[in-house]
């Protein structure tokens, strides 16, 4: 099954991604195996070297171990990965707030309408 790749933004870039939330998400536990590049181009649908180019940015950013004949694997720092999800969450909930206060609502008003959709959930 092929990913959905926006052509607007580098290729890599958006495999980093896929594979970051895949990491925050629990689908790749740390020290679990990715699969080899050659797998995930087949899979993504995509050239080998742009593969090769996001696990390098992965490696980069210390998601990722590379152990010679053993491939790739994701990092067992659990604060690396943390950290990460804290900077994901941040940079959404900082999306989140400009699209509400271009809608006229400030941070108390985002606030209680969040306290409303909890608790109609809770209903």
């Amino acid at each position: 099954m092929k990913w959905k790749l926006d052509t607007d933004r580098p290729i890599y870039l958006q495999i980093v991604e896929h594979i970051e939330k895949d990491i925050m998400k629990g689908k790749y536990p740390p020290q679990s195996q990715l699969p080899s590049v050659r797998a995930l181009a087949l899979a993504i649908g995509v050239n080998p070297n742009t593969v090769q180019r996001a696990m390098a940015e992965l490696e980069r950013k210390g998601l990722v171990v590379s152990q010679r004949t053993n491939g790739r694997f994701i990092t067992d720092d659990q604060e690396r990965i943390q950290q990460m999800k804290r900077e994901y969450a941040q940079a959404e909930i900082q999306t989140f707030l400009s699209h509400m206060a271009d809608l006229g609502l400030d941070t108390q008003a985002v606030i209680e309408a969040i306290q409303k959709v909890e608790g109609e959930k809770d209903e």
